[in-house]
């Protein structure tokens, strides 16, 4: 399943829209929650990001998303 990770690039600066950036997981799992908590656990192992939000993508979405030329699957 894809999940979509909207962040923000350090912990130490308030949120805003405007600085807010996104990236893609592709996780094992068919369960949404669990792949947000895996998800989660992933960003916070890695990085030193704050995490904002985390959708889970369906495959329409997924398809659109893939046209954007910023598309592209992170790995740690």
């Amino acid at each position: 399943m894809l999940f979509k990770v909207f962040y923000q690039e350090t912990k130490k600066r308030s949120p805003k829209r405007e600085t807010t950036h996104s990236l893609y997981l592709e996780l094992d799992t068919t369960d949404v929650r669990q792949g947000v908590i895996q998800a989660r656990e992933i960003m916070r192992d890695n990085t030193d990001c704050h995490v904002e939000f985390i959708d889970a993508i369906s495959d329409a979405q997924a398809a659109y998303e893939k046209e954007s030329a910023g598309f592209n699957i992170t790995t740690f």
